[in-house]
Parts: C-alpha cells; structure tokens; sequence
C-alpha cells in the first residue's frame, strides 16, 4: 500500500510543477501589460517603471518564475491589485463558501445518483428504469442559469422557502446557512447527480449478469446481500471515476452558480479577477484550483486500492 502511495504521490507532484509552469506562463501570455493594470489612474512612464521594477517585471520570465515558486512554496501568492489585500488571505475567505456548496452538491448527487441508479438497474424495464432516465435526461439537458433562475422564482419569490442570494457562515445561524445553501446545492449537483445515475445504472446491469452473481444467488445469498455487497461494491469503481472526472464540473458550475446566487466564494472571485484584469488574484485562483483537482484525483486513486485491492497491486509494480 505505501509503495502505491508514494508512486501516486510522486505522479502528483510531477503533476503539480507542470500545472505551475501552464498557470505562470498562461497569466504572462495574456494581452496587455501587467503594470498598466496594476498602475490604475497613474500611468506616467516614472510610475510605470517603478511598478515593474517592485514587481520584479523587469526579470526575465526564468527569474520571474523562481520567484513566484519561491514565494508559492512559503504561502505568498502575492497581493491584489484591485483590493491590495494578500491573494492567499482572500482565497481562504471565499474558499470556505465554495467548500460548502461543493460538499453538499456532491452529497445530493451521491444519494439521488446512486440510488436512482441502482433501483434503474435492478428493476429493469419496469416504469422505475424509465422515469429514473427521464429525471436524468431532464438533469442533463437543462442549463444551469436557466434552473438557478427558475428555482429562485418558484421557491424564493412565488413561495418564499429558501433565501435568494447571500451566504451566512454554517457556525454563526445553521438553519440560514441551510436556507441560503440548498437552491445552489440542487442546481450544481442536479447535473452530477444524473451522470452518476446513468454509469451507475450500466455499471449494475454488467455486474448483475457476471457470474459472481449468479454464483452468489446459487449459494442462497439474499437479494439484498447480491446486490448490495457484490454488485454495487464493484460498480463502485466506475462511480468513483465519475465522480473524480466530475470535479471539473463542479468547479466550472461554481462560478456560475455563485454569480446566480451571488455567493462570495471561489467562483466569484475568480470572476472578479478576470474582470478587473487582477493578474496576481487570477494566477493564485488558478494554481490553486488545479492543486485542489490534483489531490482530490490522488484521493480518487487512493479510494480505488480500497476498493479494489487489485488496482493496488498493479499500480505498485
């Protein structure tokens, strides 16, 4: 197990430098010049010189990205230019926000995915299979802002259940928390929740027909017992990919969404960064959006060998 570990890990690293490399030499190639952006107002030759010279704009892109790794490795991603505030100090505001919805996203979709799923698979052919896929084909064909707007107005505003927009930490009034949470966790999750019913629901109709289970069945096992400890253990293993690959999703919808229900958390940030031309914000959103898509993959893979023991052994050889 821990040579799988350090094999994966060392992977992730690799992974990591050359995310770094893409986000440094991205945010550089970007039209315009940096110490415009940063001067505002003033964009006399004098203040413009000494911006790139406290910058460092005047290095070459080499000695330019030793620094920014240098200061990346100590948790300086520098400061913003539009509020002056250190980068990392405001993603640790807004990352909280984004955590959150996040979570209960990917809560909702694992109950509903999951389960519709395996009851779409179980009972196959019957009218459960077929209203399963329709709420999936439903979840995968509506667009997000579309369904964002039309919650709001049905449970916002026609029958005001849940709060519209803002966000209320979960520590300081749980029950708001909840009420501002759960419109943006059924949008963003809605989507997921119907990629993982539709491979769940394959991945059960392969194992059901395997001859481990018809073996299972002939030994006495109950149904419960079959498709519970057999069928969906291993179907898990698909699940768990999609779940992996689904990350993307998530943090692309994120934006979307946290604009829709004006919550002030990753996506939001990132918005008002590209806006604002905030260079220095753009690049720590960036760098640590795709480090977060590394580890949860690295746990994805470590999840697997728990899983199943036989990924563990291949992928340490």
């Amino acid at each position: 197990m821990s040579r799988y570990l350090l094999t994966r890990l060392r992977q992730s690293l690799i992974t990591l430098f050359l995310v770094s490399v893409v986000v440094f030499a991205g945010i550089r190639a970007l039209p315009g010049d940096p110490a415009l952006a940063l001067a505002g107002e003033e964009r006399s030759p004098r203040a413009l010189a000494a911006i790139r010279e406290a910058y460092g704009l005047n290095d070459n892109i080499v000695v330019q990205y030793g620094r920014f790794v240098g200061h990346a490795l100590t948790g300086d991603l520098g400061t913003s230019a539009r509020t002056g505030l250190p980068v990392l100090d405001s993603i640790l505001s807004a990352l909280p926000v984004t955590l959150e919805l996040a979570a209960l996203s990917l809560l909702l979709a694992v109950v509903l995915g999951i389960g519709a799923g395996v009851l779409a698979a179980v009972r196959r052919g019957r009218a459960t299979e077929w209203l399963a896929n329709a709420v999936a084909l439903l979840g995968l064909s509506v667009p997000t802002f579309w369904l964002g707007i039309v919650l709001v107005l049905a449970f916002a505003i026609a029958v005001p259940v849940f709060a519209a927009s803002g966000y209320v930490p979960f520590g300081t009034d749980p029950l708001d928390n909840l009420r501002r949470m759960v419109l943006p966790a059924v949008v963003l999750g809605s989507g997921l929740a119907a990629v993982v019913m539709r491979q769940t629901r394959g991945a059960m109709l392969d194992n059901l027909s395997a001859d481990y289970v018809r073996t299972a069945r002939a030994k006495g096992l109950s149904h419960r017992q079959v498709v519970g400890g057999h069928a969906l253990r291993n179907s898990l293993v698909t699940v768990v990919t999609v779940l992996g690959l689904q990350l993307g999703h998530l943090i692309s919808g994120a934006v979307v969404t946290e604009q829709i229900f004006v919550l002030p958390g990753f996506g939001k940030l990132t918005i008002d960064a590209v806006f604002t031309r905030d260079y220095t914000m753009l690049q720590g959103v960036v760098l640590c959006t795709s480090a977060a898509y590394i580890l949860v993959n690295l746990a994805v893979d470590v999840l697997y060998s728990v899983i199943d023991p036989r990924i563990r052994l291949g992928g340490a050889r």
